[in-house]
């Protein structure tokens, strides 16, 4: 099968273009090879790679900075995934699409099923839920959409190598204790779309690993963790605190647990636990540096 991934460079990218099953003919394309909001362009790479499928996971993630650019926001999370899908459409290619646990207002205090009413907090989740609406009218069903969660990996940054870093250089840090999710390995993500593009899913579908987490529990078990593998030399003192004493441009969703089951029974598996899947990450970083 040929496929096109965009947003190669990114966590989930870089981990999908590591992960490529045999049998894929994969073409993965970065921001500066490929513009998603330019029609032209996306045309032209179609023309090049003539993919049966295509793996979106370009978007613009910066949930703080999108309240000051929404217009960059809105190009990227909805109006380039509207183009792919028309593109799409028009030359019966199957689309997988990235989306997020931002489209909840994390209000509800049990997991989000896929058919749950999406209402968004802020910008980001807001542009992000454009775009899915976008896909679906277009596409319908046809399409999949994968909404994931607290996505750290070896690569890039995120919340993982954060803390390491952190905990390096200070000696006790405040973590807010009051927001509720499941911390998700880019890796364990990449092989869940790779099983859900080859058992030909479509709709609206959820993953994360198992369990859930404050941030202030994860960065326990990263500290804890990370002492174990030698990736930190000596434990600081962590502190909760609630959101209201680390003020964001952005509102976070208090609780935003993804209700994977339909997804797990159509893949025929469940995800690993979510320290498991970090325990694994931890090890790759102490074996790659």
């Amino acid at each position: 099968m040929r496929v096109l991934l965009l947003g190669a460079d990114g966590q989930v990218g870089r981990e999908l273009r590591e992960t490529a099953p045999v049998g894929m003919t994969l073409t993965a394309m970065g921001h500066e090879m490929l513009d998603i909001t330019d029609d032209l362009a996306l045309r032209q790479a179609m023309r090049e790679v003539q993919p049966e499928a295509i793996i979106n996971t370009a978007a613009y993630t910066a949930v703080d900075q999108a309240e000051q650019e929404p217009e960059a926001a809105f190009a990227i999370n909805a109006i380039g995934p509207e183009r792919l899908a028309r593109i799409a459409q028009e030359q019966q290619i199957r689309l997988i699409h990235l989306s997020t646990d931002f489209v909840f207002d994390g209000r509800q205090s049990t997991p989000y099923r896929p058919d749950a009413l999406p209402h968004p907090l802020g910008v980001y989740g807001a542009s992000k839920r454009e775009g899915e609406r976008r896909v679906q009218e277009i596409l319908g069903e046809e399409a999949l959409i994968i909404r994931t969660a607290w996505v750290y990996s070896a690569f890039g940054q995120n919340f993982v190598k954060t803390m390491l870093r952190l905990m390096r250089e200070r000696p006790s840090l405040e973590i807010v204790a009051d927001q509720i999710g499941t911390p998700t390995w880019a890796k364990g993500l990449a092989a869940a779309i790779w099983t859900m593009l080859t058992l030909r899913l479509t709709g609206v579908h959820h993953w994360t690993d198992a369990g859930v987490a404050s941030w202030y529990d994860f960065a326990q078990a990263i500290q804890e963790e990370g002492l174990i593998r030698g990736l930190l030399q000596h434990p600081v003192a962590l502190h909760p605190i609630p959101t209201a004493l680390y003020p964001t441009a952005a509102v976070r969703p208090a609780f935003s647990v993804l209700d994977k089951t339909e997804t797990w029974q159509a893949m025929g598996h469940t995800a690993d636990h979510w320290r498991v899947a970090l325990c694994n990450m931890l090890q790759r970083i102490g074996k790659h540096g």
